[in-house]
C-alpha cells in the first residue's frame, strides 16, 4: 500500500540512521514496533526510511544491508531520528570513525527544533559527539557510560535505566530496551492500547520511565534493571492480596530483608510497603470496575484487613472510591 493510498491518516517520517557494523537488534526491534503499529491503529502512518553514509551497510551479524537511503539534505518537520548502535570492536577502525564522525557531522546539522531524536545503545555516543545531548538526561548502555559522559560533559547521564525522555530527546540502553522505548513513543503518539496490543504480539513485556505518568500503575516501578527486584515485583503482581512478609519477599530475590528493602527503594524510588499497596488499591480498582461487590468484599479480595484501610490507602493515592462505596 502506497503513502498516497493514506491520505487520510497523519504521516510521521522516521529516519533510522544505521552506522558502521550496526547492531541488527537495535534496528529490528523498534521497527517492528512502529510496523504493527501501522496494522493496529488508523490514526498515524509511520513511515520509515533507512539511511546511512554508505549504500551499503555492515551489521552485527554479518548480514549487509543494502539499497540505502543517503543521509538527506533536509529533515521534514516533525520528523524522528532513530541512531542505531553499533558493535565496539571493530576491524576497521580508521574507516568507522570517520563514518561515525560523518553521521555526527549531520545531526549536528538536521535535528534542529521540532525534529525528535532517539538514541538506541551506544547510537547516544554518536549524539553525544553532535552536540545533541547537552542539558539533557539521556542515558545508554552500560558499557558505554562513561564514554558518553566523556563525549556529553553537560548532560546528565542517568545509569540502570531502561529508557530515558527528555523533551525531544530519548535514548534507551539497548538492545531489547529500544522496543521498551518505542512502545513507549506509540502509546503517546497513538494510544496505550495499540502499544500493549503490539507487546501481546511481540511476547514482550511493556514497561514505563519512571518520570512518566504510568498508562497503568501495573507498570509503575519498572524501568530499572535488577533481575532480583523485578521477580520480587512479579510476584506481588501475580497476588496482591496475599500476605505479604518482608522476608518472603527478599527470599524471592536471594536477599536479605535489610539490602532487599534498600535495593527496592533504590531501584523502583518505592518503599516495599507502598509497592504492595499501590498493586492492591490497583487491583480494588479493577475489581470494583467489573463487579457488583461490596466494599467488604472488594477490601477482603484486594488483600486489605478492612474497608477503611482500603479508604485510607485508596486517598493516599491522590483518589476516591466511587461515591457509594465511601460509606
Amino acid at each position: 500500500m502506497t503513502l498516497a493510498q493514506h491520505t487520510d491518516r497523519r504521516i510521521i517520517p522516521i529516519y533510522v540512521v544505521l552506522p558502521p557494523h550496526t547492531l541488527l537488534m537495535d534496528v529490528a526491534g523498534p521497527v517492528e514496533v512502529l510496523r504493527y503499529a501501522n496494522i493496529e491503529q488508523e490514526a498515524i502512518l509511520f513511515d520509515c526510511h533507512f539511511v546511512a553514509a554508505r549504500r551499503e551497510q555492515t551489521t552485527s551479524i554479518g548480514l549487509t544491508l543494502a539499497n540505502l537511503e543517503p543521509l538527506p539534505e533536509r529533515l521534514p518537520e516533525g520528523a524522528f531520528v532513530i541512531v542505531s548502535g553499533s558493535i565496539g570492536k571493530v576491524p576497521d577502525p580508521a574507516l568507522v570513525e570517520a563514518e561515525r564522525r560523518e553521521i555526527a557531522a549531520w545531526l549536528r546539522r538536521s535535528v534542529v527544533p521540532g525534529i525528535t531524536l532517539v538514541t538506541i545503545c551506544s547510537g547516544a555516543l554518536i549524539a553525544a559527539a553532535a552536540g545533541l545531548l547537552d542539558g539533557h538526561a539521556c542515558t545508554t548502555h552500560a558499557d558505554c557510560i562513561d564514554d558518553l559522559r566523556r563525549l556529553a560533559p553537560g548532560a546528565q547521564v542517568l545509569e540502570n535505566r531502561l529508557f530515558v525522555e527528555d523533551g525531544e530527546r530519548y535514548s534507551s540502553a539497548g538492545i531489547s530496551t529500544g522496543t521498551d522505548l518505542m512502545l513507549h513513543l506509540v502509546a503517546k503518539l497513538t494510544s496505550a492500547a495499540t502499544a500493549l496490543s503490539i507487546a501481546r504480539v511481540m511476547v514482550v513485556y511493556m514497561r514505563r520511565s519512571g518520570s512518566d505518568p504510568q498508562l497503568s500503575p501495573w507498570l509503575s516501578g519498572r524501568n530499572h534493571m535488577h533481575p532480583a527486584i523485578h521477580r520480587i515485583q512479579d510476584a506481588i503482581m501475580a497476588d496482591p492480596a496475599r500476605d505479604w512478609t518482608l522476608l518472603q519477599l527478599a527470599d524471592l530475590g536471594h536477599l536479605s530483608e535489610r539490602h532487599m528493602t534498600r535495593l527496592f527503594r533504590e531501584h523502583t524510588d518505592l518503599t516495599v510497603t507502598a509497592y504492595v499497596n499501590l498493586m492492591r488499591v490497583t487491583l480494588a480498582r479493577e475489581i470494583l470496575a467489573g463487579t457488583r461487590l461490596d466494599m467488604e468484599a472488594v477490601a477482603e479480595r484486594s488483600g486489605f484487613a478492612s474497608p477503611r484501610h482500603l479508604r485510607r490507602i485508596w486517598s493516599q493515592h491522590n483518589d476516591q472510591p466511587p461515591s457509594h462505596y465511601r460509606r
